[in-house]
């Protein structure tokens, strides 16, 4: 049975995700959720244009993605959203999944909270640190990092940073 990641990227697929992420997961399969790309042909072809063949690739609707996760896989997945705000639409997969790593999320109207360091920058607003302090009370791993080979931020050095 293949495993679940989850990562937090308001750029949702792009060249970091396809030449460092994919290989050191071991991902076969990449899903996308947002409701705007996924109805926009023209979002959704360049999103894709650079994704090898090797890789079966969804850009979904929120209600696509809750049936894509569902079903079980015999492939390694990984599971991208823009926002956190995203992931309890899909709590069903969210909580299956060996980790959520937070990656690119820029700074927001509604964005109190900024985490810098070796890993990037990322901005979250008090919703989002309700969300992942929710999943992470549940077992998943949360943390934030840029690339596979940078330094984590686990979410306990984030919540003693508070």
């Amino acid at each position: 049975m293949g495993k679940t990641y989850v990562r937090v990227d308001d750029r949702l697929i792009h060249g970091q995700t396809i030449v460092a992420w994919c290989p050191t997961l071991s991902i076969k399969e990449i899903i996308a959720i947002d409701d705007v790309s996924a109805k926009n042909p023209t979002l959704k072809s360049i999103m894709t244009m650079g994704v090898p063949s090797t890789y079966t690739t969804h850009i979904v609707t929120t209600e696509e993605a809750r049936e894509l996760l569902s079903q079980e896989s015999a492939v390694n997945r990984l599971v991208i959203v823009k926002q956190p705000e995203k992931l309890p639409d899909i709590e069903e997969g969210v909580s299956k999944a060996e980790s959520v790593t937070l990656g690119n999320i820029a700074k927001r109207e509604d964005t109190v909270h900024k985490v810098s360091g070796a890993t990037g920058i990322f901005y979250l607003s008090d919703r989002d640190v309700v969300i992942m302090d929710n999943i992470a009370s549940k077992g998943t791993e949360v943390c934030f990092q840029q690339l596979p080979n940078t330094s984590k931020t686990t979410w306990e050095a984030f919540k003693k940073s508070l």
